[in-house]
């Protein structure tokens, strides 16, 4: 951990990031499919008057706001929702990527062998059905570079 400066903010960790979609609740199925992400239900009735339907995957520590419009474009696009898994679960996700076609930014299919190996973590990186785009990354490096390696 780095040493942050008098006024900074201290101790901040991730409550949310804002994605947009046209659809909140298949985009919500979506993201419980692929990603493991469930409705945070104590905050399920913001979505009632075109708030968000935040989804989580730790319970509603961090999460996902699903809002219902267009995606921002230009530099607002480059924006990547980064999601942090153990080892295990960086391999698991990676040998089921086939079955959610997923695709990256320019519509090419995502496969196992496009992980990236960033030294002291592992990410694979694609976009959600409205061009969201995602990294889904794990700092457990010599699991994942040692299970690789065994393919």
């Amino acid at each position: 951990m780095s040493e942050t400066s008098e006024g900074a903010l201290r101790g901040a960790e991730l409550d949310h990031v804002h994605v947009f979609v046209p659809e909140r609740d298949r985009a919500a199925a979506w993201y419980r499919d692929v990603l493991g992400l469930a409705v945070v239900l104590e905050h399920a009735h913001w979505a009632a008057d075109g708030g968000p339907l935040t989804v989580s995957g730790d319970g509603g520590t961090s999460g996902v706001a699903l809002f219902e419009g267009e995606a921002p474009s230009g530099g607002e696009r480059r924006r990547v929702v980064a999601l942090r898994v153990a080892g295990e679960d960086l391999l698991d996700f990676l040998a089921g990527l086939e079955r959610h076609g997923l695709v990256d930014r320019h519509g090419a299919a995502v496969r196992a062998s496009d992980v990236v190996d960033h030294g002291e973590s592992f990410s694979i990186y694609f976009v959600d059905p409205w061009g969201n785009p995602f990294e889904v990354t794990s700092y457990d490096a010599e699991l994942v570079r040692s299970r690789l390696g065994a393919r």
